[in-house]
């Protein structure tokens, strides 16, 4: 993990990415470390049809089956995105998919702003043939990530089985959510995968669906 970061938000981006249907919120994250340089475009759709028109993604991480994860995340969520990573590969994909995670949560987190007028609660499975995998969300600005799943193989394509769980983590950590997935079963590893970030992505896009008054606070304690 890098011990010093540099990380700048905005809630627009320097190039934007094109707004999606009715309303978006936005935000830019730019992480550098001694160990990653990262970029992250996000554009939330709050409203309006599933998938939005102006739908955009693009990732470049280096890593291609981690490419391929956070564009389901992305696409399922129905998030405009765009991520580009410049990372230590050289070394391992530790430093690249931890920080990724975290530029990534940090934009998430950005993007929505006050959690108000929105379900707050997520929840979704997601099957890929044999594989079935659940995830629940919370966006309640207690961090929190468990995850319950084992895979067979140590790499799928160049990205590290043991990363896939601390992805999660890392997100979770910056986004302010609670998070459980659970990979319920499944035999092909890619498809045990593929689930998760499947159903994350569907979690997501049902906690920030709009609910109630726009500025109505979803919590008990009328803060979160």
């Amino acid at each position: 993990m890098a011990t010093t970061a540099a990380t700048t938000a905005s809630t627009t981006a320097t190039a934007p990415l094109p707004a999606a249907a009715h309303t978006t919120r936005t935000a830019r994250i730019d992480r550098i470390t001694g160990e990653t340089k990262i970029a992250v475009d996000l554009a939330l759709p709050l409203t309006g049809p599933f998938p939005a028109a102006a739908h955009s993604i693009s990732v470049n991480t280096g890593i291609g089956f981690f490419d391929h994860m956070l564009h389901a995340l992305a696409k399922h969520s129905g998030f405009s995105l765009r991520l580009t990573c410049d990372g230590d590969l050289h070394v391992d994909d530790h430093h690249s998919v931890e920080d990724c995670g975290l530029a990534l949560g940090s934009a998430f987190k950005q993007a929505l702003g006050a959690p108000r007028g929105i379900r707050r609660y997520g929840h979704a499975y997601a099957p890929l043939d044999e594989a079935l995998a659940r995830a629940v969300v919370d966006i309640s600005g207690r961090p929190h990530c468990d995850f319950t799943g084992e895979f067979k193989r140590d790499q799928i394509g160049a990205l590290s089985t043991e990363m896939i769980p601390h992805f999660f983590e890392s997100f979770a950590s910056t986004a302010g959510i609670t998070l459980h997935v659970d990979v319920l079963k499944g035999n092909n590893d890619h498809h045990k995968a593929e689930a998760a970030f499947k159903a994350l992505a569907v979690a997501l896009r049902e906690a920030i669906a709009p609910y109630g008054s726009a500025d109505a606070v979803p919590s008990t304690k009328g803060v979160l």
